[in-house]
């Protein structure tokens, strides 16, 4: 289990948060105060694993020995795709500021926050270019166990490509949700074109940046030699004081532009060091960015 009952239940206190619901499946159990305040009839939809059965319409079933949920007006859920980069550079720090573990805490944090307010959770590692693995649509605090199951045998091993592997997420259709895309963002090609075309579907996006302390600051003088962690390129260096300061300045600057590209196109962002308790995140500076509450 990533973690422990205590945790477990106050995270179910919380809702993620989107700027407008999206319409077409039952609301979540928290999300609204008027909740079943209608009682007119509006359509039918697929039932979905976790579904409240006392909304199957029997007659449709008998007639057509399918599932069908009724829908009432104005019940709404929202659906959640929490994205992972799954590339070799994720797979970098110590321990609990291990990026890739970090990022799994997350996920699971979030998608145990998703099940337990009624909405509609999928799962995706992203590597290479692609989809690698997908945890399938599901509602409801009984698939939390599975969705463990499938974080915990995820591993970061590929090149990073976040612009195809977005590309490559957003291709099948999906209803209109919040995407959370947690990475460390060190793709050579960018992510600005993948993230575009997944909100072309009208998703709506939240960033999660991922970094470890000795990235933010690294430890390191004298005459080295670089090694790329996803391509195995070297680089020769010789570090003083003054090269560390301007590459911790650049780090800062690289930080702002993605902040300043988001708060452009009305995406939320949140900037992480590993060295933060992944549980004070998600209880406190997830909430104080918008994202949950």
């Amino acid at each position: 289990m990533l973690f422990d009952e205590s945790t477990l239940r106050k995270l179910n206190q919380l809702t993620l948060v989107a700027s407008r619901i999206r319409s077409g499946a039952i609301k979540g159990e928290r999300r609204s105060s008027h909740r079943g305040s209608s009682v007119e009839f509006a359509d039918y939809r697929n039932y979905t694993a976790g579904d409240d059965l006392r909304r199957l319409d029997w007659n449709i079933y008998a007639r057509l020995e399918k599932p069908f949920i009724k829908l009432l007006e104005e019940e709404e859920d929202l659906a959640v795709y929490v994205l992972i980069d799954g590339s070799r550079s994720m797979d970098w720090g110590d321990g609990e500021q291990n990026k890739f573990l970090y990022a799994l805490h997350l996920a699971a944090g979030i998608g145990a926050i998703a099940l337990g307010a009624g909405d509609l959770l999928s799962v995706g590692l992203l590597q290479g270019g692609r989809v690698a693995a997908e945890f399938s649509p599901a509602r409801g605090s009984y698939a939390l166990p599975r969705l463990f199951k499938f974080l915990e045998s995820l591993e970061a091993k590929a090149d990073t490509d976040l612009n195809a592997s977005l590309k490559a997420y957003s291709i099948p259709p999906r209803r209109a949700g919040l995407a959370i895309l947690i990475s460390d963002f060190f793709a050579a090609d960018g992510y600005e074109t993948g993230l575009r075309q997944l909100l072309s579907r009208g998703h709506e996006a939240a960033l999660i940046h991922v970094l470890a302390p000795n990235e933010i600051d690294p430890p390191l003088a004298g005459d080295l030699q670089l090694v790329d962690i996803e391509t195995n390129a070297q680089q020769d260096v010789s570090i003083d004081g003054g090269l560390r300061n301007l590459y911790k300045a650049r780090v800062r600057e690289w930080i702002q532009s993605i902040q300043t590209d988001c708060r452009k196109h009305g995406i939320r962002y949140l900037d992480l060091v590993t060295s933060q308790p992944w549980e004070q995140v998600l209880l406190l500076e997830m909430r104080k960015s918008g994202l949950v509450k």
